[in-house]
């Protein structure tokens, strides 16, 4: 047994978990901020990502959410004041409905969008370019070397 390694996996898994335990409750608060839940800005997150558009049955499927979950997000989202979306029926399959963004639900996504890269911006001015790459690549290759040892297939 590698005793060396023992502490450094433990180490590493106390790291990560309070980076994404306080990163979900910073998240959670920044949405708040901006009337927004955090399933809800993911909706708008997706949209954005598809050209404003997107059905809603493949935005369920991408959030591992049921399509009367989804439904209930959208509808909340539509019913803002302003609404940040608006639904139709799909112009090739009618028993399809897609989700649009709105002028506002964009500008919502790039407000919280915004401040999310204003904070890490701050965070990350504080460090020398040479540690900020540094973080970046070790981050990388981290990432990297996980996903071919545990490809999302296998999970």
């Amino acid at each position: 047994m590698d005793d060396n390694l023992d502490r450094d996996v433990a180490e590493l898994w106390s790291a990560l978990f309070d980076i994404v335990t306080d990163g979900e409750k910073r998240l959670a608060n920044h949405f708040e901020s901006h009337q927004l839940t955090p399933p809800q800005f993911y909706v708008l997150k997706t949209l954005s990502e598809n050209a404003g558009e997107c059905r809603i049955g493949d935005i369920a499927r991408d959030h591992h959410l049921t399509s009367a979950t989804m439904t209930g997000l959208v509808k909340r989202l539509e019913a803002m004041n302003p609404p940040l979306v608006r639904r139709r029926r799909n112009q090739v399959d009618g028993r399809s409905v897609d989700v649009i963004l709105t002028a506002e639900g964009r500008a919502r996504f790039v407000a919280v969008q915004r401040g999310l890269i204003d904070q890490l911006r701050a965070v990350f001015g504080l460090l020398p370019d040479e540690e900020r790459r540094d973080i970046i690549a070790k981050v990388r290759q981290y990432f990297a070397v996980f996903s071919q040892q545990f490809p999302m297939e296998r999970l």
